[in-house]
């Protein structure tokens, strides 16, 4: 994208991934380079989901705002439609017109979350930039220059949370950190989990350690207090004992037999069923994945 601008040949540009990974910043950075404050306004239009963007604006103020030529200034004009993939598919039909119209006079930047829901007419007219999840190495330095200078106390366990909890989205790890450090005064893991409502590690540890080692009324009982102490919700446990079933050392048979139980249990939960029946479902698919380990042995 430096590249593009310095030589001043900058294509209509689709940039598409997961939030808060900075696709927005990247246009909004190019835009304040291309153009000096006071031209900003009458150069660059920029329009998000909450802008209505249906077909009638593409065919009035976009068409009129592309088609108008700058007196005295070379260079073009710069379109910047964020959260493209909400617009109607006549609006988008429309649109590529439009950009086909007035390349010489204006650049189109399109934003979305997911490439799909853009129509193949649109993409092919522009150049595409996928911005994937932001890895711990690029996250970490900004979120410390962010804690310096905002003077919050954050403990290393804590970042790390930060950072595993946002999985990738920079603006969600900024929240995370701002929210905690408002609720709680310092940033630590546990302080983390608990404002994101989280289950912690320890606890997720805790629940399969009973529904492996205690009997059925024993792990129901004290998984469901955890639940009611702690707040959490089955989804987000199910989520998270997932990870520890790949960790833990089952016979692959059995650990198939697992992950297909919860798959199904996971597909109940988003259907709206009682999460108390599925609590008993999930515990009796590792009672029976026990069992049978016991057997085997």
């Amino acid at each position: 994208v430096q590249r593009f601008i310095s030589e001043d040949r900058l294509p209509h540009l689709l940039l598409y991934g997961p939030p808060g990974t900075g696709k927005t910043s990247t246009i909004l950075a190019c835009a304040r380079q291309l153009y000096r404050d006071r031209e900003f306004g009458s150069m660059v239009l920029e329009l998000n989901a909450s802008d209505d963007r249906g077909i009638d604006i593409v065919r009035g103020p976009i068409l009129s705002f592309a088609s108008t030529r700058t007196i005295f200034k070379k260079g073009f004009k710069l379109v910047i439609l964020d959260e493209a993939d909400a617009m109607t598919q006549d609006a988008q039909n429309a649109l590529r017109r439009v950009i086909e119209k007035f390349t010489e006079n204006t650049r189109f930047c399109l934003i979305c979350n997911y490439l799909s829901r853009i129509i193949p007419a649109l993409q092919s007219r522009c150049t595409r930039f996928r911005f994937g999840p932001l890895t711990p190495e690029l996250m970490v330095p900004r979120l410390q220059h962010v804690i310096l200078q905002e003077g919050v106390d954050v403990t290393e366990d804590g970042l790390k949370a930060l950072v595993t909890l946002s999985s990738g989205d920079m603006r969600r790890a900024l929240n995370i950190l701002q929210s905690t450090s408002m609720a709680f005064g310092k940033v630590t893991e546990e302080n983390v989990y608990t404002c994101t409502g989280h289950p912690l590690k320890s606890d997720i540890a805790n629940i399969l350690d009973w529904m492996l080692n205690q009997d059925f009324s024993t792990a129901y009982g004290k998984i469901t207090e955890l639940k009611t102490l702690k707040g959490l919700a089955l989804q987000d446990i199910l989520t998270e004992i997932h990870l520890f079933v790949h960790r833990v050392d089952f016979p692959p048979s059995i650990r198939i037999q697992l992950l297909i139980k919860m798959a199904d249990i996971e597909y109940r939960l988003a259907a709206g069923t009682s999460e108390k029946i599925q609590l008993s479902s999930l515990i009796a698919a590792f009672q029976v994945a026990r069992d049978l380990v016991v057997a085997e042995a």
